[in-house]
């Protein structure tokens, strides 16, 4: 029998002491500390390493045949396969987090039929859900394939149970937080629970080559819920991101070790599932009237993608002392930082003004790119001038008034010019040279 030890763990980071702490010293997080009592089973798991065989060594050499490295398989959805780096890796440890109802089971169980459809077997296993309603969102998917079984099921040694009969090519856990072993004494969902039952499914990806995908509940201020080796231990994290008042979503890339961080891709969601949007400037600007003061465009670029997006502000006279700045879709910090260089190098009397900046379509933006096209808006709102209908901007502002050069110009002009535009404002210009278009 192995010794039993009584721990106290902090349920928001993860961080471990042997008495009870009324403040976690790691995240400073209060009444954080739950006990929780383990008893590590013996297993020959720890003795060996995540390689094939009983060699725990390589060279590079080694691997001379293409067959003996992990390759890459297509969903048939192009806004996944584009986020995850072309498609999902044999053997890939994968963690898909986001708001609830956000379609974090609905785009898994349609990618799991897509793979079920080219011959791969697809556990999908639901911890949530019974297997008759797994079975009815199935059929309003319409995802009827063969090769798709599905199961509903808590206890991990079960899961691995099922695993090791059916050998599956992709692992759908639904959710994590929902398993638990039976070896530790704390509640599903506690920290001790998410890290050894992700270690043990970390260890069937890597020795046993087949893919796992675990879908994560989030936190408050919009993390992935459990410690945060979760996130260190799987090769890719993906965030499924949107607003319940619009139909599109967001699928962002937050770590891929087997392609470019920060990638999109974007999702409509209708009623018989998930939908590919292959033109998400052509979405985000679908509605715009571009050429109404206050209202610029403004091209971002997401990991690799380009995109165009309507930027508008309201600048109104306020008889208030502390006058309101409100910006929904980009830093509300950044937004006082644009007014104080405007207000500085203009000589505007933005202090007398409620400002309110929002990204159309609840996109949000964290580049500084998006500087010079905020700063556009708030002068056209002001002045209650019209910007030209095929002028986009992008740029970032520096604190003495000059445009800084950004990333990706390339890319931005091209997208620009897809959708029609044929004018640009960008760096090597001061903020002065905005008044001069108004």
């Amino acid at each position: 029998m192995a010794k039993q030890k009584t721990i106290f763990a902090c349920q928001n980071c993860g961080f471990q002491s042997p008495k009870w702490l009324g403040k976690c010293p790691d995240c400073s997080e209060w009444n954080s500390f739950a006990e929780e009592k383990y008893s590590a089973p013996q297993t020959q798991e720890s003795a060996r390493g995540l390689g094939t065989g009983d060699k725990q060594f390589y060279t590079v050499s080694d691997f001379k045949s293409e067959n003996e490295i992990p390759k890459s398989q297509s969903t048939n959805i192009l806004e996944l396969d584009r986020v995850l780096g072309g498609g999902l890796v044999q053997g890939s440890f994968t963690l898909l987090g986001g708001d609830p109802g956000i379609g974090k089971s609905t785009l898994m169980l349609q990618a799991a039929n897509k793979l079920a459809q080219n011959g791969k077997k697809i556990l999908y296993i639901s911890g949530e859900e019974s297997v008759h309603q797994t079975q009815m969102r199935a059929k309003r998917l319409n995802a009827n394939s063969e090769n798709l079984f599905i199961a509903s099921e808590t206890n991990m040694d079960a899961i691995l149970s099922l695993c090791e009969k059916l050998n599956p090519y992709l692992v759908v856990i639904d959710s994590i937080q929902t398993v638990y072993l039976p070896q530790l004494q704390s509640a599903p969902g506690s920290v001790s629970q998410v890290r050894e039952c992700a270690a043990k499914l970390m260890y069937l990806a890597k020795t046993k080559n087949s893919s796992v995908l675990l879908v994560g509940h989030i936190t408050k201020d919009g993390s992935i819920a459990g410690p945060k080796v979760l996130e260190h231990m799987v090769d890719t994290v993906l965030s499924f991101e949107g607003d319940n008042t619009y139909q599109y979503r967001i699928l962002r890339s937050l770590k891929n070790r087997f392609g470019p961080v920060h990638e999109i891709g974007v999702f409509e969601m209708l009623a018989s599932g998930l939908r590919e949007v292959k033109n998400p400037s052509e979405l985000f600007l679908s509605q715009s009237e571009v050429s109404a003061p206050g209202s610029t465009v403004f091209c971002a670029v997401e990991g690799t993608r380009p995109l165009l997006v309507e930027v508008q502000a309201l600048a109104t006279r306020t008889n208030m002392n502390m006058p309101r700045r409100t910006a929904i879709g980009i830093d509300v910090n950044r937004l006082h930082l644009i007014l104080a260089i405007l207000d500085k190098h203009l000589r505007l009397d933005l202090y007398a003004h409620d400002v309110f900046v929002n990204i159309v379509g609840g996109f949000k933006i964290t580049e500084p790119a998006a500087d010079l096209a905020v700063a556009a808006a708030l002068l056209s709102s002001l002045k209650n001038s019209e910007i030209p209908k095929n002028l986009f901007f992008f740029g970032e502002l520096g604190l003495t008034g000059e445009v800084r050069q950004v990333s990706f110009p390339e890319l931005r002009l091209k997208e620009a010019q897809k959708m029609g535009f044929k004018k640009v404002e960008k760096p090597l210009k001061t903020i002065k040279d905005l008044l001069n278009i108004l």
